[in-house]
């Protein structure tokens, strides 16, 4: 029959439709009027797992807190550092405080000496000094409180480290070996007091300047002036020992406050005046002088 042959027509056709539906081509819409629509957009869901966004870097962590939230407790920085080694301290003496004295007069901490003695003086100079600079105020040399002071002051010369004496004798000229004799050295800057070779006393002494200098040669003793004043110089010579025309031995506080800094008119000045009133005590008139280099 012709409706039986038109049914099996169709059936394939309608097998075909679905076949090609089911391949994902897009029917078309129609519209109204007959026009025809854009396509329909399918969206298919992914049936796989999601990848995840790629995660942007994290903040770096903030510092660690301490117990009460603040910043972190320092590291233990260890045993605190022992003191520094003490050079000189007070009643120390020799040539090394001496050089301690000169330095701290240069930078205007001690005005008396160089002693050669580790005094009360030295001791509060050297407070006053450390405690300028921020050091502790020991009144002791260190080696912190000596480095510091040797980068603010020059080698001292030898007449500024012996700028109120205590410098050695020479050894005696050979005309100063019999008998009496007040045996002055020049390069010294010393008076022995001798007997038959013997030194009984040895004391600093200072000599004239260039213009008024000090004659050199030997002499005797001719005069002695116990409370002598110069009318020269209106100036008081006491314990004076003439030796040649108006030059003598004697006690002179000029010396005695600004040592080796000053000069006399010619005399041989003493600085010591117990000493020099011993020595006085114990020459005689005649005596021998000899002045040498």
């Amino acid at each position: 029959m012709r409706t039986t042959g038109r049914r099996r027509a169709v059936a394939p056709l309608a097998a075909l439709a679905a076949l090609l539906g089911a391949a994902g081509c897009e029917p078309q819409t129609t519209g109204a009027g007959g026009a025809s629509g854009g396509p329909v957009r399918i969206e298919v869901t992914a049936t796989g797992p999601a990848t995840a966004p790629a995660s942007s870097p994290a903040p770096p962590s903030a510092p660690a807190s301490g117990p009460a939230g603040g910043a972190a407790a320092p590291e233990d920085a260890g045993p605190a550092a022992p003191p520094a080694p003490v050079l000189w301290s007070r009643g120390d003496s020799g040539r090394d405080v001496r050089e301690l004295q000169a330095r701290l007069r240069q930078v205007a901490w001690l005005y008396d000496g160089p002693t050669g003695t580790y005094d009360d003086l030295t001791e509060r100079a050297v407070k006053g000094f450390q405690g300028k600079r921020g050091l502790p105020r020991t009144g002791r040399t260190d080696t912190v409180t000596w480095e510091r002071l040797l980068r603010m002051t020059r080698e001292p010369g030898h007449w500024e480290l012996y700028l109120m004496g205590g410098q050695p004798a020479d050894a005696p000229d050979p005309r100063c070996l019999t008998g009496r004799v007040l045996c002055i050295s020049k390069s010294s800057r010393t008076l022995r007091w001798m007997t038959d070779g013997r030194t009984v006393t040895t004391l600093p002494v200072r000599f004239g300047s260039e213009y008024t200098p000090t004659r050199e040669g030997e002499f005797e003793v001719y005069w002695k002036s116990r409370h002598h004043h110069s009318t020269l110089y209106d100036a008081p010579m006491p314990y004076a020992m003439f030796f040649s025309g108006g030059q003598a031995v004697h006690y002179s506080a000029d010396f005695a406050a600004r040592g080796y800094a000053g000069s006399s008119h010619g005399c041989v000045n003493v600085r010591d005046e117990a000493a020099i009133a011993q020595v006085f005590a114990q020459v005689r008139t005649g005596d021998k002088v000899v002045i040498h280099w």
